[in-house]
């Protein structure tokens, strides 16, 4: 692997579902290189418009189809796009809470339906969601009974305190809430796994150095060695 500058230090902006993974491969990665890399973490939407705003990092890291966005927009460089990580969308109820079956499609339609109140992210697990509850005409009747998130509060503590019954958010955002039970991930025919990707702002592409900088953080956020650390919080690439 080629050696980075470990002098620069690189700033990034993340959405929180890969937050806590960041945190521990950055600090991995500094432990090798001795390059420090800062990721700030956000809602993805917000995260996205500070980007399309104007606002100066050396790398993005979303939702891969968010990541595609900002390309075809002119905000990343073309090409710069590495996918490094997945994750499924898990189920979660108020710890102690009754644990409605999920082990097919109907199930997490009844247990939809059955339950008084519901949250899920504005991202992508929030989008598919709404298909889901469109493709299984419901949309209407649980209208209502949706929670939607304030800005920077993740669907699992909404479940911990009671103000929504059933949560769905990306397994890595639940897996270490308290006060919540974590049921799995999605049953096979309606699973969601979102893909993370990342990618480089056209602001640096006249600093080489930078640049090759954060390719090589890049390589070590998409390789083999780094798997172990990506299981532990739920996901997997």
């Amino acid at each position: 692997m080629q050696t980075p500058d470990s002098t620069l230090m690189l700033s990034g902006i993340s959405s929180m579902a890969t937050k806590t993974l960041l945190a521990d491969l950055t600090q991995l990665y500094r432990a090798q290189t001795g390059v420090r890399v800062q990721i700030e973490s956000v809602g993805g939407v917000n995260a996205a418009k500070r980007v399309q705003a104007g606002e100066a990092f050396d790398m993005v890291l979303l939702a891969s189809d968010a990541i595609e966005r900002l390309i075809a927009s002119g905000h990343l460089q073309t090409g710069s796009r590495v996918d490094w990580v997945r994750s499924p969308v898990a189920v979660a109820v108020q710890a102690g809470a009754a644990r409605p079956e999920l082990n097919h499609e109907a199930d997490v339609k009844a247990a939809v339906l059955a339950s008084p109140s519901l949250s899920y992210s504005s991202g992508p697990s929030g989008v598919y969601l709404e298909q889901l509850f469109e493709r299984w005409g419901i949309s209407d009747v649980v209208q209502a009974r949706i929670v939607v998130p304030p800005p920077g509060i993740p669907v699992g503590a909404l479940v911990a305190s009671g103000q929504a019954a059933l949560g769905f958010q990306q397994w890595s955002e639940l897996i270490a809430l308290p006060g919540i039970d974590v049921l799995g991930t999605l049953p096979e025919d309606v699973a969601f796994i979102t893909t993370f990707s990342s990618g480089i702002p056209g602001a640096i592409a006249n600093d080489p150095a930078r640049v090759a900088a954060v390719k090589l953080f890049f390589k070590f956020l998409a390789s083999a060695d780094v798997q172990a650390v990506k299981r532990k919080q739920g996901m997997d690439f």
